[in-house]
């Protein structure tokens, strides 16, 4: 059953530690399937192209499936894609959750394919499209990123699904923040949005209606450009309830 708008859900994170399996879906995954709005078993479509598709992950996403109760599948596009017809695969799920790794390759590897028109086509139709870090970046015009190495850099080739920037990691990673406030301060990205570990943040089309966290204490962020400097706004989340 689609969404009934064209919702995304970009976070910083989504999984916790387990104890028979190896990670279990937090509170953010759950989240993004309430949003679909599926009834039963929610179809959730795993993407861990940022990390080349490792297929021990995709076990353990399997394994996190079963104790969730979702019906599982995993989109690979090494070496090949492994279903006939993406697009066609994207508009039977519920959900797609894009995993961390390097946005840089993400996007590279998504573009040889053509993914840009199916993820939008998916998210017009009413797919909920969702995930973490370099899952959350690829939604917008562009972020921070160590795809090119130890220092940060601009990405800004991101699918622009959502006209801003994207700010992921945004506590736990100390050079995150300054690099947001002088990317947007220079014009290289556009108004941004930002997580702390744990939160994510909602849209309806291209507007934030929300953000929400599976953790305490933590916040969510806009940097916007104000007479030639960037100025944060903190955004308190709404603290999602533990699966």
């Amino acid at each position: 059953m689609p969404a009934q708008s064209r919702t995304i859900l970009a976070t910083s994170g989504g999984y916790r530690p387990a104890t028979r399996t190896y990670l279990e879906f937090d509170a953010l995954v759950h989240h993004a399937v309430e949003l679909s709005g599926a009834e039963g078993r929610p179809k959730v479509t795993f993407m861990g192209t940022a990390s080349g598709d490792q297929r021990f992950f995709n076990d353990h996403v399997h394994q996190a499936g079963r104790v969730a109760g979702f019906d599982i599948s995993t989109l690979d596009l090494f070496p090949m894609p492994n279903v006939e017809d993406v697009a066609g695969h994207l508009l039977e799920q519920d959900v797609v959750w894009v995993n961390g790794g390097s946005v840089a390759n993400l996007l590279a590897v998504w573009a040889v394919h053509d993914l840009g028109p199916a993820m939008r086509a998916a998210w017009e139709a009413g797919v909920v499209l969702s995930g973490v870090s370099a899952g959350s970046i690829c939604w917008y015009a562009g972020g921070t990123t160590d795809s090119f190495g130890p220092e940060l850099r601009a990405v800004t080739n991101g699918l622009a699904l959502l006209p801003w920037g994207n700010g992921v990691h945004y506590d736990s990673e100390e050079r995150r923040r300054p690099l947001v406030h002088r990317l947007v301060a220079d014009g290289t990205l556009p108004e941004t949005h930002c997580t702390d570990d744990g939160v994510g943040l909602v849209y309806d089309g291209t507007e934030l209606v929300e953000a929400v966290s599976e953790r305490d204490g933590k916040g969510a962020y806009v940097v916007r450009l104000e007479d030639g400097r960037a100025v944060e706004e903190r955004i308190e989340p709404r603290r999602l309830r533990n699966p």
